[in-house]
């Protein structure tokens, strides 16, 4: 990963605020999806439940103007207050709520490269715990993210 990417996936802070100050155009949030259904397994996995619980997913692409710079998906155990808080947000930022908490903690950010033929760069995604609130925030940035900022995309891997 390129030093330039890294600062984006790698960074510890607000991506909300990194994306505000970094957009020429106004910045928003677009709600996609959010409701209560069965997490992925791996979501579940790192958030400590079993494979049938159900949690409350939320699905947003952040947006430079009209331009889809991070398609990110929050997830939310059901028997938390992180649920009722992710249900209120709408068109807000978790970010901007989120990285407000004092006691705020954030485990090791995990960072994996997409396909070649995918729409997405880079994915990233960590737990985070705020009292008895526990989230799991997954981020995926865009190709039209790359573009906008001059950032090179990672060259192909050879196929077998």
């Amino acid at each position: 990963m390129s030093a330039a990417w890294w600062q984006w996936v790698g960074s510890t802070d607000s991506l909300t605020a990194r994306l505000v100050a970094a957009s020429r155009r106004p910045f928003r949030v677009r709600l996609e999806h959010q409701g209560v259904e069965r997490p992925r397994r791996d979501e579940a996995l790192a958030l400590g439940l079993a494979p049938t619980d159900l949690a409350w997913i939320r699905e947003v692409t952040l947006m430079s103007g009209e331009r889809p710079w991070v398609a990110a998906r929050s997830v939310a155990p059901l028997d938390r207050t992180g649920c009722r808080r992710l249900r209120t947000l709408g068109e807000r930022s978790l970010g901007s709520w989120l990285f407000a908490q004092p006691d705020l903690q954030r485990d090791p950010i995990e960072v994996a490269r997409v396909s070649a033929d995918a729409e997405g760069v880079w994915l990233r995604r960590s737990r985070f715990r705020h009292g008895s609130i526990q989230l799991l925030v997954q981020e995926c940035f865009l190709h039209e993210m790359a573009e906008d900022l001059g950032l090179a995309l990672p060259e192909r891997r050879p196929t077998a």
